[in-house]
């Protein structure tokens, strides 16, 4: 004769069964991203430089509409600077620096930064982002009225000749409208 579990002990194995669902779930990697908020009026492009296992790389265009959040790279971040190129297509200007890396108007991929004219392509001034080796980090992009006055004080590049060279923000203007 078989004997059926008591309704206790069914309710003692449905907590057990939660329990260890949670944990499943709770255990489960914290998922990292390369994110970029759009927080200005509006929409922008985007372009984004990076160096991985197989060297630098340029991407474009990311199209993102007005106040919205775009995740430009999904997965545990493989660098600790990433580099962007952003335009206002509705007010015009752009956040720009003085890393130059490769790009082109229409939709691009783009392997290597150097020789970027002679092998047909845009010589572009994109921005530096330190990400301080975090696993995820988001951009946030603002109109120029809305971000306080850049620093003048200078700053100082980590330690490094792999990178090109760090970019210094300008001043907000009709072309420029600073960086984050």
């Amino acid at each position: 004769m078989t004997r059926l579990p008591s309704i206790a002990a069914k309710r003692r194995i449905a907590v057990i069964a939660a329990i260890i669902a949670v944990f499943m779930l709770s255990s489960a990697p914290a998922r990292a991203d390369f994110r970029l908020c759009n927080n200005t009026g509006s929409r922008v492009g985007i372009a984004l430089g990076y160096k991985d296992a197989e060297g630098w790389t340029t991407e474009g265009w990311w199209n993102v509409p007005a106040r919205t959040c775009e995740t430009l790279l999904r997965g545990a971040l493989v660098a600790r600077y990433y580099y962007i190129y952003a335009v206002d297509y509705d007010r015009g200007g752009e956040w720009s620096g003085r890393a130059f890396m490769c790009s082109r108007e229409k939709e691009f991929t783009i392997r290597g930064i150097g020789d970027c004219l002679a092998r047909g392509y845009d010589r572009t001034g994109f921005f530096e982002v330190d990400t301080g080796e975090q696993r995820s980090w988001t951009v946030q992009l603002t109109d120029s009225s809305e971000q306080a006055a850049p620093s003048t004080a200078p700053t100082r590049a980590p330690p490094s000749t792999t990178r090109p060279p760090m970019p210094v923000p300008s001043a907000p203007g009709p072309a420029n409208k600073g960086s984050q």
